[in-house]
């Protein structure tokens, strides 16, 4: 199918959370999902304007409700381009997990802004700011903590400024740190695990929480050594073991062998920071007979790319 323009978007795998920054802290991985979009030249079928490779195959829609898609029509639609939705078609290479805690919801609403700004562009629309670019994110995802490193990489603090507007601030990280993941092949709703949070806990365990997320800040950026202590999680771990009691195991476990062990997102991947080239293997020690998929990962400067492709090529 004839095309007039053609792109390619890539986004990362974030991690939130982070142990002590509920809702706050986030960092993204070197696990990115690819998005190469067309612009045809005439409207195309929406039952049949997405096609899958890779997780979610098989199972993720074909039509214009795919979360990619959705995002982008409603972001042009609000844009005055609606029009340029019903020609947009798309192929999602999918290498994040899905349900697991690693960002996959929280990438494709960042494809889906990333592929708007790119047709509003070429529209001869403006290219909106960062902080717009945060907000839009946030109003689909929910919440910045993975949304923020999704779109801008390495590590970041989001939070809300004195107008409730979302707002994101770049952490320094130590070259040496790195990290490891471990990823079961068990899925968990993030609303399942969200919803067992208590609306209120004690003063005395949201200050020592407080204090450990300070820690964090320094620890990530200069003392790594120090990442054990920063990563000790005071709201939210806890309260979820009931909806994911082998995740928390292993944190216990990967923590009883010093590691920096922390509940990814929603879980149930485990994510553990540290230092050295071994940090995998000694993760993977840490677990014997466990059956859960341990992968070594950096932390990615980069956040979401977006590529014109020229000569555009033909749409599939």
């Amino acid at each position: 199918m004839p095309a007039a323009a053609a792109f390619e978007v890539t986004v990362p795998a974030t991690s939130a959370n982070l142990g002590a920054g509920y809702d706050s802290f986030g960092l993204a991985l070197d696990l990115r999902d690819e998005v190469t979009a067309w612009l045809c030249a005439e409207p195309v079928d929406p039952a049949r304007c997405v096609e899958v490779e890779g997780e979610g195959e098989g199972s993720l829609p074909g039509d214009r409700s795919h979360l990619v898609h959705r995002i982008a029509s409603t972001v042009l639609a609000e844009r005055g381009l609606a029009d340029l939705a019903d020609r947009l078609l798309l192929h999602c290479l999918n290498r994040i997990p899905q349900s697991r805690g690693m960002g996959s919801s929280a990438s494709a609403v960042v494809a889906g802004i990333s592929i708007a700004d790119a047709l509003s562009a070429g529209a001869g629309l403006p290219e909106p700011a960062a902080a717009e670019k945060l907000a839009w994110a946030t109003r689909f995802e929910g919440h910045p903590d993975n949304a923020a490193p999704a779109l801008y990489g390495g590590v970041s603090v989001s939070y809300a400024d004195a107008q409730g507007r979302p707002q994101s601030a770049s952490i320094p990280v130590d070259p040496r740190v790195s990290a490891a993941l471990v990823i079961p092949s068990a899925r968990l709703d993030t609303a399942v695990a969200r919803s067992l949070i208590p609306a209120t806990v004690p003063h005395a365990q949201a200050a020592a929480n407080s204090a450990v997320a300070g820690l964090f800040v320094h620890a990530i950026g200069s003392a790594p050594e120090l990442l054990f202590d920063a990563t000790a999680d005071r709201l939210h771990q806890e309260f979820r073991r009931p909806a994911m009691p082998e995740a928390l195991a292993r944190v216990d476990a990967l923590r009883a062998a010093g590691l920096a062990a922390v509940v990814s997102g929603a879980g149930p991947t485990v994510l553990v920071l540290g230092t050295g080239g071994d940090l995998a293997e000694r993760t993977a020690a840490a677990l014997p007979g466990d059956d859960a998929r341990v992968r070594g990962a950096q932390i990615s400067e980069a956040g979401a790319t977006t590529t014109a492709l020229s000569p555009v090529p033909d749409a599939v």
